[in-house]
């Protein structure tokens, strides 16, 4: 089986499969579950809350067009974070605080900007002096033996080692963000479709025009019924409007 997802598809086929994944689920009934700021983070956002949020307000670190006006859709983070305790919506309480709560089994979501998946690797850019979220973050995630789950699109794939770019951009001192590999637990399109419908798929192409800039083409194999649920997800998610669009 053979289908396009546009980036926008994509973004609501990831939530679909991190709001069922066991480690999300296990830690929403017991124990805490954070979402980040972020373009895939407002459709996560939205599948644990199950109430549409206006994910234009639910960014950071977003990749616009050089001129702007052309979108003509304006972005910012004014929107509460959401985070829950033991299935609970813990109001008042941001990403970063929440983050100084977790422990071992706890949840923190956060998107990516660049991914080498055949190495495993994510990466984050960073305009922040300090490091933004994930540098508020990271030395309490992984000392106390949190999850880091990076939600993120194969769109953003790239080619290279993550480590070595990051090394470049930091000696050109050209101005612009930084980029940080992070470790963590990559969920992609591929994670999602395992999850939420036990088969396995390869990304077969990319691109396209008319809407489907950014688009990734997969190939799924796995059992006739698992096929047949792939179907019916797809009949779910296809149509997801463009962000920022609808």
């Amino acid at each position: 089986m053979s289908f396009v997802l546009t980036p926008a598809e994509s973004k609501r086929l990831i939530a679909k499969g991190i709001a069922s994944c066991k480690p999300v689920k296990r830690a929403l009934k017991s124990g805490i579950v954070a979402v980040a700021k972020g373009t895939t983070n407002g459709y996560v956002a939205e599948e644990l809350s199950g109430e549409p949020i206006e994910k234009t307000r639910y960014c950071t670190g977003t990749t616009t067009p050089l001129l702007r006006k052309r979108c003509g859709v304006e972005t910012s983070n004014e929107l509460p974070d959401l985070v829950y305790r033991d299935g609970q919506r813990w109001e008042g309480v941001s990403a970063v605080d929440a983050a100084g709560e977790m422990g071992a089994g706890d949840v923190f979501i956060k998107g990516s900007n660049a991914i080498n998946y055949e190495r495993g690797q994510a990466g984050i850019l960073i305009g922040h002096p300090t490091g933004g979220t994930i540098g508020a973050v990271i030395g309490t995630l992984t000392a106390r033996g949190a999850v880091l789950l990076l939600a993120v699109g194969l769109e953003k794939n790239i080619p290279g080692d993550l480590c070595k770019t990051a090394r470049t951009v930091a000696a050109t001192k050209g101005g612009g963000p930084a980029l940080w590999p992070v470790n963590g637990e990559i969920f992609t399109e591929i994670e999602a479709l395992r999850t939420l419908c036990a088969v396995e798929a390869v990304v077969t192409a990319a691109g396209g025009i008319l809407g489907a800039e950014g688009s990734v083409r997969f190939s799924v194999h796995g059992l006739p019924e698992r096929i047949e649920q792939v179907s019916a997800l797809l009949g779910e998610i296809q149509g997801e409007p463009p962000f920022g669009g609808g």
